[in-house]
């Protein structure tokens, strides 16, 4: 038994006195993997797959501390012009972790509901199918929501969002004069049903938002939490640490 594993649950116990509020939906860019990687010395395939171990742990975090909603920034449209390589073992990797949700009991026991947010045109068939079949799958769960950001650019979601409304104008669904922000956020994400975020989490010591969620996020005046740990070392902690920084501008806002 090590002093940190002694320490953290006494330290997890002081956090969760330190909030009130709980944010309903927190968005997080799992920025990190490639740096984790390369510190150890080991290939940018294992640092990807320690950070996919990492997802489901926190996710077990989030049930249990009350979060209803969470989007993952997987991959950006920017990410395409990473090497071919790379980009294959990512797409295998989101392909398998998309089939496991399939036989996962968590999914049943928490009744999380799995949807995508993106480009669905820029995924290769294989993924594209194994995301279908995990959204079908889980499309009737309300317990715990898990939107995985893929092949996902904030300013293309609202370029798309715009050619639904226009392709509705075309064929007088919608007259011009009614356009208004009511109806962008019903067509963004295609209408999924997606809340505004109120905490932005990210990791690997970058301080920006990369272009992730600008309409239900910034749009929303949601909380940033900006945090050192690459996404494989994220801790419960960390995670405990950004909800209180949530809970301190709740308080604020409350006087």
């Amino acid at each position: 038994m090590t002093l940190r594993s002694l320490i953290d649950p006494l330290y997890e116990r002081y956090l969760k006195m330190q909030y009130q509020h709980i944010p309903n939906h927190i968005a997080i860019i799992q920025d990190g993997n490639r740096r984790y990687a390369k510190r150890l010395g080991i290939d940018t395939a294992k640092g990807h797959r320690a950070g996919a171990d990492k997802t489901e742990e926190m996710l077990d975090w989030a049930h249990e501390l009350g979060i209803r909603h969470i989007t993952l920034y997987t991959f950006s449209t920017e990410n395409f012009s990473r090497n071919k390589e790379e980009v294959d073992h990512l797409f295998a990797l989101f392909k398998e972790k998309f089939l496991a949700i399939l036989s996962d009991e968590r999914v049943k026991r928490y009744s999380i509901r799995v949807q995508m947010v993106g480009d669905r045109s820029l995924l290769p068939p294989d993924l594209k199918e194994a995301v279908d079949a995990a959204e079908e799958a889980t499309k009737d769960n309300t317990g715990f929501h898990l939107n995985i950001a893929l092949a996902y650019g904030g300013r293309n979601e609202i370029v798309l969002a715009a050619r639904e409304i226009l392709a509705d104008v075309e064929h007088d669904k919608v007259t011009p004069g009614l356009i208004d922000a009511a109806m962008v956020e019903k067509h963004i994400h295609g209408g999924k049903g997606i809340p505004p975020v109120d905490l932005i989490i990210r990791t690997g010591n970058e301080c920006r938002t990369s272009n992730f969620l600008p309409w239900l996020a910034n749009g929303h005046e949601s909380t940033v939490y900006f945090c050192a740990p690459y996404w494989p070392l994220f801790r419960k902690i960390d995670l405990m640490r950004a909800i209180r920084i949530y809970d301190q501008r709740m308080s604020t806002q409350a006087v």
